[in-house]
C-alpha cells in the first residue's frame, strides 16, 4: 500500500494551480474537466504519481465557497532551508502564519503558510 494523494476543494483553479507551481514549485502532472457532473480535477506534485504522492485539486463549478471546519490539519511539505522558503514565499506576497522556527517544545525548524484558500501547509526543515 501507499499514498496516492490528498484532495483540496478550491474556488478558484487557476489561482490554486499557480500558487501550488510558481510558489510551491510543484509541477501540474493532470488536469481534466467533467462536465456532466460540473468539476475539474487537476493533480500536482514534485514527480510522477507512479512513485511520488500527489497532490488533487478539485474544483465545483457552481460552489463559490467552503467553509474549513475544525477537523483538519495541514499538508507538510519539506523544504532545505524553512528560514529561506519563508522569506521567498512571503516575498511573493503570500499568507505567513508562522514565521520559520523551532517548533514548540522541539528543535525541528517549521514554518506555516496559506495557500489560496486558506489551508495551512506546514513547511519542514529537512533533516541531514
Amino acid at each position: 500500500m501507499r499514498l496516492l494523494h490528498t484532495m483540496l476543494r478550491v474556488t478558484d483553479l487557476e489561482r490554486s494551480i499557480q500558487f501550488y507551481t510558481d510558489i510551491l514549485g510543484m509541477e501540474l502532472l493532470r488536469q481534466k474537466e467533467y462536465p456532466e457532473g460540473k468539476f475539474t480535477l487537476a493533480f500536482l506534485g514534485y514527480g510522477d504519481e507512479s512513485e511520488n504522492t500527489a497532490l488533487e485539486l478539485t474544483y465545483n463549478w457552481d460552489v463559490e465557497a467552503y467553509e474549513m471546519g475544525n477537523a483538519y490539519g495541514h499538508i507538510a511539505i519539506e523544504v532545505e532551508d524553512v528560514y529561506e522558503a519563508t522569506r521567498k514565499i512571503k516575498d511573493q506576497g503570500c499568507k505567513i502564519t508562522r514565521e520559520a522556527g523551532p517548533m514548540n517544545a522541539g528543535t525541528t525548524v517549521i514554518s506555516f503558510v496559506e495557500d489560496p484558500d486558506g489551508y495551512p501547509i506546514e513547511l519542514i526543515g529537512k533533516k541531514h
